[in-house]
């Protein structure tokens, strides 16, 4: 009797551990690094934005009026939205560093820069 009681709580073990969760580490894949640019009142917020090669910026258009994003000077062409309306967005990630100037076509007054190091 003793040999079946220890044979009963032995496979109890067995199964508690065969169906106990494994913890394994995994190494995660680099996050790509993301930042804003706000478009209110005519403006880009901020006009001026330093980041990491890899990095992927949104501009927010937060006013009512249609806004563009275009890049000028060199590189030029590099990225270019189409129109956006209210709410909308555009994104880009910058994968080589480099001073990337930008305005928006609609109102060239609006002007700004990403920096990517």
């Amino acid at each position: 009797m003793g040999n079946l009681r220890r044979n009963v709580f032995i496979g109890a073990v067995l199964i508690a551990i065969a169906g106990a969760p494994i913890i394994m580490s995994v190494p995660l894949a680099s996050a790509v690094e993301s930042a804003e640019i706000h478009i209110k009142n005519f403006s880009f917020g901020p006009s001026s934005l330093k980041v990491k090669a890899g990095t992927a910026v949104t501009w927010i258009n937060d006013d009512e009026e249609p806004h563009n994003v275009v890049n000028i000077g060199q590189p030029t062409r590099v990225f270019r939205s189409g129109g956006m309306d209210g709410d909308a967005r555009y994104s880009f990630t910058f994968d080589k560093p480099g001073t990337y100037q930008y305005i928006c076509s609609v109102h060239p007054y609006m002007q700004g820069e990403v920096v990517v190091q």
